[in-house]
């Protein structure tokens, strides 16, 4: 397109004997992009590998018209081409921004409870014992370090390792987790440890005195806008602002968000130094590394505060030739290493939300489309080796290092502001999908501080048999360890969002069994969802309702989804026992509601299959098993191709496992290393002798919780 010039880096990414071919949106080298790979050579002895990599560390071409050619825009007509300097006068004057409209209104985590008893409220509680597990000082030790301070304890292994410059990272992570484990549960021994951990990095910035908060010395910054070898300083610097940030948000903490707003005021002035030193072009040409999500966590804080410094640097931090391309709506995503560039969509998201421009409502919903129908699996997972593939070309990518767990927190971050703007029932059915099959998951069972990276997915692998296996509670602290501890302490906070209005109106999008305190139609709400079973196959939701105040007559409405992967015929809804005509499956069930009703949902579940993302005739047959928004595994002994004869039906394919068979189940294990994990009824790990499977003739299945 005219006026576009993009700068495409190709770098060859080796790990693990696998080629991947990457692009590049970064000053590093491709296989720099990689976390997993920038760990491996920092913690390698070979200086010849180290030498040959760095040596190739400045990518970017530094032309000022390049640069400027790479800002995001949308051309319509060559004499609307977007004026940087133009809406930098705008961004100082705000007023000429108009707001985005209504959004649907999300729901305090305070205000939700989970059943203990469900799938997702042993989740939650097994995120509280590991959260609870962990040590105060082992955790601040290395900004104490930094800081000059006293270091009892002692510092935790993996990547917050006192020689890893990724360290501090599962800090912010740790914030932001406790944060909402607190609204979630109110734990107040988790709380008491929140607070303490805020109050020692408070002494840290204290005693370095120039508003500067980190585990590791602000020189890594100075070779960061060198253009000089160094881990990704922002993206750590991002985890440790928002935990801040909502330890504010979700605990009332005061002192976090000074903290918060000492940190912001220390990189002002340094990117304010960059650019009056060469120019704003140099800035992005420095930004181009991994940030994280810089510009969402800068304008949440400009909602707070409402200082123009912050939206200031929040721009700033708007990554231009990543949202040059979606602003265009160019299908380019390929080659970019997923992780740095999802969280700069969830700032665009912000941006939107915050200014009120359409152009980043455009280039988030862009976004979304192209991953879902291009470059996500069944599970809702994207990225191979942390990497996305060419577009529909799935099938050669199924191995061990699919769907990174932290892709699949930010795609829910994605999906969720979509949905809160739009009402679309299809995102809320994607959230449910990545949910359930790439969030859930990664926890081993009832294990505290056992979780995976990445998510296999191709034939004959499993979670324990691959790169990085299943973690250590104090020895891994991968990136996906800190979004994993985030994910489950906040099951909770997209099951209901509120419409505002004269009359209370409520959006129930995830049937997950809790309980709603829900102030504005002043009542509690009790949304019960039975356990999915093979031998049942409905969705069954039961919701009641008891009065917090007297109502003085009040009504109130409820608006429940009807999932997309269900059917009409067999569905049935009623209200005090009296039928209700339901919609078509990907819609909603409106109804209206006072204290004391009860309301009933059967949605039926069928098994179906889904073809992968690939539109090569020879991998047509290459297809998932989906139950509801289940995606099942199966269990071979080496022949991987379902014999589905003459019936293109998938029901006849396999049978259902009767409630009568539930105690003859058999039970899977692995080994992983010097011990045998054995997966039974309820995924709860524990050693046990291996039990060997014959041979089946007939595939049977189970909904395992």
């Amino acid at each position: 397109m005219k006026g576009l010039v993009l700068f495409q880096v190709f770098g060859i990414f080796l790990l693990c004997g696998n080629y991947v071919l990457s692009k590049e949106c970064t000053n590093s080298p491709t296989q720099l992009s990689s976390h997993t790979a920038r760990y491996e050579l920092f913690n390698s002895q070979n200086e010849t590998w180290k030498k040959d990599v760095f040596s190739h560390y400045h990518l970017i071409p530094t032309d000022d018209s390049a640069w400027y050619n790479l800002l995001p825009r949308k051309f319509l007509r060559e004499e609307e081409e977007f004026s940087w300097s133009i809406m930098y006068k705008e961004m100082k004057n705000p007023g000429s921004f108009k707001s985005a409209g209504d959004f649907l209104k999300e729901v305090s985590l305070h205000d939700v409870r989970l059943d203990s008893n469900s799938t997702h409220g042993r989740a939650q509680q097994t995120n509280l014992e590991y959260l609870l597990m962990l040590d105060v000082d082992n955790l601040v030790w290395s900004f104490r370090k930094t800081a000059g301070l006293p270091t009892p304890g002692k510092p935790y292994g993996g990547w917050e390792g006192p020689d890893v410059e990724l360290r501090g990272h599962i800090v912010g992570h740790y914030l932001s987790a406790t944060a909402q484990m607190w609204a979630s549960t109110h734990n107040h021994t988790l709380k008491d440890k929140m607070s303490t951990v805020v109050s020692a990095l408070s002494a840290c910035q204290k005693k370095m005195g120039t508003g500067y908060l980190s585990a590791f010395p602000s020189e890594f910054f100075d070779r960061f806008e060198a253009i000089k070898p160094v881990w990704a300083p922002y993206y750590t610097i991002h985890k440790i602002l928002a935990g801040l940030l909502d330890q504010y948000t979700f605990a009332d903490n005061a002192q976090a968000l000074e903290m918060t707003r000492w940190m912001v005021e220390y990189f002002y002035n340094r990117v304010q130094n960059v650019i009056k030193k060469y120019s704003v072009e140099r800035h992005w040409l420095s930004l181009n590394e991994e940030t994280g999500g810089m510009n969402d966590v800068l304008y949440r804080l400009f909602t707070i505060t409402g200082d123009q410094k912050h939206l200031l640097l929040a721009h700033l931090f708007d990554k231009p030739c990543f949202l040059g391309l979606l602003a265009i709506q160019a299908d380019d995503i390929s080659g970019f290493h997923a992780n740095t560039h999802i969280p700069v969509v969830i700032g665009s998201q912000m941006r939107y939300e915050v200014m009120g421009d359409p152009l980043y409502k455009t280039i988030a919903t862009f976004f979304m489309d192209i991953v879902n129908s291009s470059h996500s699996y069944a599970t809702g997972g994207t990225s191979v080796g942390e990497f996305w593939s060419d577009p529909k070309r799935l099938a050669s990518t199924l191995e061990t290092e699919n769907e990174e767990s932290c892709t699949t927190y930010n795609m829910l971050k994605v999906s969720r502001h979509l949905f809160r703007w739009t009402k679309e029932v299809a995102y809320a059915d994607y959230y449910e999908r990545a949910l359930t099959n790439g969030v859930l998951g990664i926890q081993r069972g009832t294990e505290p501080g056992v979780m995976i990276y990445m998510l296999p997915l191709g034939r004959g692998v499993s979670k324990a048999v691959s790169y990085h296996q299943w973690g250590t509670p104090f020895d891994s602290f991968w990136c996906c360890y800190g979004t994993g501890i985030e994910s489950f302490s906040k099951l909770g906070d997209s099951i209901y969002f509120e419409e505002e209005g004269s009359i209370p109106s409520l959006y129930i999008i995830q049937y997950i069994s809790s309980t709603l305190d829900w102030k504005s139609g002043k009542t509690v709400l009790y949304l019960k969802v039975d356990p999915v079973v093979s031998w049942d196959p409905y969705l069954r939701v039961t919701l009641t309702s008891s009065l917090k105040e007297e109502p003085a007559g009040q009504s109130s409405t409820l608006n429940l989804r009807i999932p997309s992967w269900t059917l009409s015929e067999g569905a049935k809804a009623t209200l005090n026992a009296q039928n209700l005509d339901l919609p078509a499956p990907g819609g909603f069930l409106t109804v209206k509601w006072s204290a004391g009703d009860n309301l009933t949902l059967e949605l039926p579940i069928s098994l179906r299959t889904e073809p992968i993302k690939d539109d090569r005739p020879e991998y047509a047959s290459v297809q998932a098993i989906l139950y509801g928004p289940y995606v099942l595994s199966g269990y071979s002994r080496g022949d991987w191709d379902i014999k589905s004869g003459s019936t293109n039906s998938v029901a006849n394919w396999m049978d259902p496992v009767p409630a009568a068979y539930n105690n003859h189940l058999v039970t899977f294990s692995q080994e992983s290393g010097l011990s045998l994990i054995t997966l039974q009824k309820k995924l709860q790990p524990s050693q046990m002798p291996l039990v060997k499977l014959s041979c089946l003739s007939h595939l049977t299945f189970q909904e395992w919780f």
